[in-house]
């Protein structure tokens, strides 16, 4: 059975840093492409970073040069660093996983697996 599992979310002041990690199942395996969305109530699930087999990766403007997107294949996991957290930044944030990734990196539709997300606040 597939499965994502997010951890490492929490309250941090603005300014501060955190690492999330997601922690994949067997069958997700370095072929697959990853991703980070966030979600915020009321607003559509938005595409934060999204790494491919190759190692390359691509971020959401509003992230690019304080989030960076890596994945360590032989623990099968992924990780999203985000430093200089804004307030803007508080949301719910979830991986994602694909084989093919079809739509791009940071599209919702690309992606067939998902983990149920963890909470990241950042107060001002």
């Amino acid at each position: 059975q597939v499965q994502l599992a997010e951890s490492g979310g929490g309250s941090v002041q603005a300014g501060g840093s955190l690492r999330l990690s997601c922690a994949a199942s067997a069958q997700i395996d370095s072929r697959y492409c990853m991703g980070w969305f966030r979600q915020t109530p009321g607003k559509e699930r938005e595409g934060v970073a999204g790494i491919d087999r190759y190692g390359w990766s691509t971020y959401a403007e509003s992230v690019t040069g304080r989030f960076t997107i890596s994945r360590d294949n032989a623990k099968n996991t992924l990780y999203l660093q985000m430093n200089s957290l804004k307030p803007e930044d508080t949301a719910m944030y979830s991986c994602a996983a694909d084989r093919y990734c079809t739509s791009g990196l940071r599209q919702v539709r690309s992606f067939s697996y998902w983990g149920q997300g963890t909470q990241v606040t950042v107060s001002s």
